[in-house]
């Protein structure tokens, strides 16, 4: 299953890099997301940064995905969200650093399985659709 990640926030470009880095440091995850780039502004020097790709197993890779993204977003200032979905135009969840910084142990975990389920609930409806 293919998902992408969207970021919104202050460097926006920036931020999809840090995320990037966070994500392949897992080892279930390692050389499975690549950062999405556009056609350059004119007059821009280089691609835009647009969010991330990430080809996800079932699983485990879910579970990690779920938990890496939560522990990121705990770890930043500011106004920061993530949209998850299966493609442009495709229904997704977005969770926000503002809506995770302060959460409990058990409010974390049930946002990390909550997004593993629509994960899994992704995957399972594009395996349908095949």
């Amino acid at each position: 299953m293919v998902v992408r990640l969207s970021v919104e926030g202050e460097n926006s470009a920036d931020t999809v890099r840090d995320l990037y880095a966070w994500l392949s440091q897992e080892p279930e995850l390692r050389g499975w997301v690549r950062i999405i780039e556009g056609d350059p502004e004119p007059g821009a020097l280089g691609p835009v940064v647009e969010g991330l790709q990430m080809a996800l197993g079932a699983g485990g890779a879910f579970a990690s995905t779920a938990t890496v993204l939560v522990a990121w977003l705990r770890s930043r200032r500011g106004e920061v969200s993530v949209k998850l979905s299966r493609g442009e135009g495709q229904p997704g969840m977005e969770v926000t650093a503002k809506g995770v910084k302060d959460l409990d142990a058990a409010a974390v975990k049930a946002l990390t399985e909550q997004l593993t389920q629509a994960l899994t609930d992704a995957d399972a409806a594009g395996a349908q659709g095949s």
